[in-house]
């Protein structure tokens, strides 16, 4: 008798979540000291006081369907910061660059639409094969994810050191890029804290357009930054030809406000995609209760509470340069909230950290892969198989900043 054939599925070759790896690289072993923990992005800032009492004040509406596309208080306050935030006052409304009622959607979190918008964005096949998706490597685990539900092949291209942590997409070759369906950028990068200037999105946007790619940029941290504000992708296309064609971006208030738990969020971008994505979030996405996307407007309204956020955050990263100094390869991020060090053995420090010191960090090898290129898919002149994260770990910086100094402290004397 024949034996049954094994199925496959299309997320078999999911990366496993770096946090239940973590917790199995520790397992067992006792903390040096208190627990100190590092490993999680989760802000524990406080929120602005006014956000509950907006909830409170709209509660009643838990007891109505929200809609997708929100309400006209949420896409202002959301079309009122983009103009603020960079500068655009003068392309946003009816008729122009960006439409508030047509190309500002809520999220429930911007992970979810992230994910749902490799669905929407993907055909069947392009160029006569298996379309792909690129991204970074490091990547936020979402992004793999969702290039496999799509179908895609999702195609892990380095950001090093070498090339500022900015991935090289414009150098992959022509007939991988025929293929992309979709591209994922991350900026201010998670977890190296790279920022994207302005012409290297240009570029991108480019490219997108000479291949028919929808270019998808993550821009979460936009408002955690060091020194000056990182550049928008929206920027870059109305700079370009005062369109949003083949572009799509995200924000959240989850880092911005300190707000992980509201899952409240956006995406903007291209008029035809937007009409397409609002389709299917009609029938397959979560909405945002109204109580909380009136809080999220709140929130969207009101820039002082992400300056003294983005200030505390400012603090504790000079706390670290004085730290560290020239030590473990640290430099100043210049966006959002991590420490990404080259401590020569990710996964070997973060053991000795718990062990010794009682902090939990995560290792860098944990948020990449091999470097895609069994295929020839990859930069002229880089060498596949090559995990680019494995020397590193990445430090949250989100707790008080007594236990930021503490653990820091922890870890200079450690490593």
């Amino acid at each position: 008798m024949a034996a049954p054939q094994t199925a496959e599925f299309r997320l078999d070759t999911l990366p496993e979540s770096p946090f239940p790896r973590l917790n199995a690289l520790i397992e067992g072993i006792q903390p040096g000291k208190p627990p100190l923990i590092m490993s999680l992005g989760e802000p524990q800032h406080p929120f602005p006081d006014f956000i509950t009492k907006t909830i409170v004040e709209n509660a009643k509406d838990f007891g109505k369907y929200p809609p997708i596309i929100g309400t006209p208080d949420f896409r202002a306050a959301v079309a009122g910061w983009l103009g603020r935030r960079y500068d655009l006052k003068d392309v946003i409304g009816a008729g122009r660059a960006l439409d508030p009622e047509t190309q500002i959607l809520p999220v429930n979190g911007t992970r979810e639409a992230l994910f749902n918008a490799a669905l929407v964005a993907t055909p069947v096949t392009k160029a006569g094969t298996r379309p792909a998706i690129l991204m970074p490597n490091p990547f936020y685990q979402c992004y793999a994810a969702a290039a496999l539900a799509a179908g895609a092949e999702p195609i892990y291209v380095a950001a090093t050191r070498d090339n500022g942590f900015m991935p090289e997409f414009d150098k992959l070759p022509d007939t991988l890029l025929a293929r992309t369906a979709m591209i994922y950028v991350c900026s201010p990068a998670n977890p190296q804290g790279s920022v994207a200037s302005l012409d290297y999105l240009k570029n991108l946007l480019r490219l997108a357009r000479q291949h028919n790619i929808l270019l998808a940029v993550d821009e979460c941290y936009a408002d955690i930054y060091d020194r000056e504000k990182p550049a928008g992708a929206l920027q870059a296309a109305i700079d370009l030809d005062g369109t949003l064609d083949n572009l799509i971006v995200f924000h959240s208030l989850s880092k911005r406000s300190s707000l992980p738990g509201l899952r409240s969020g956006f995406c903007a971008g291209d008029k035809k995609f937007m009409s397409r994505f609002r389709a299917f979030r009609n029938i397959a996405a979560p909405q945002v209760p109204l109580p909380l996307m009136a809080a999220s407007a709140a929130a969207w309204n009101e820039d002082e509470h992400a300056a003294e956020n983005r200030a505390l955050y400012r603090r504790k990263i000079d706390m670290a340069e004085r730290i560290f100094g020239n030590r473990l390869g640290f430099y100043r991020p210049a966006g959002g909230f991590f420490l990404w060090l080259d401590v020569g053995d990710g996964v070997a420090a973060t053991r000795d950290l718990w062990a010794k010191g009682g902090v939990k960090v995560l290792p860098g090898a944990y948020l990449s892969r091999e470097d895609s290129g069994a295929t020839g898919d990859l930069p002229k002149g880089q060498k596949g198989g090559t995990n680019p994260g494995t020397a590193f770990i990445r430090v949250a910086l989100v707790e008080s900043e007594a236990k930021t100094e503490e653990a820091l402290q922890r870890m200079a004397d450690i490593l």
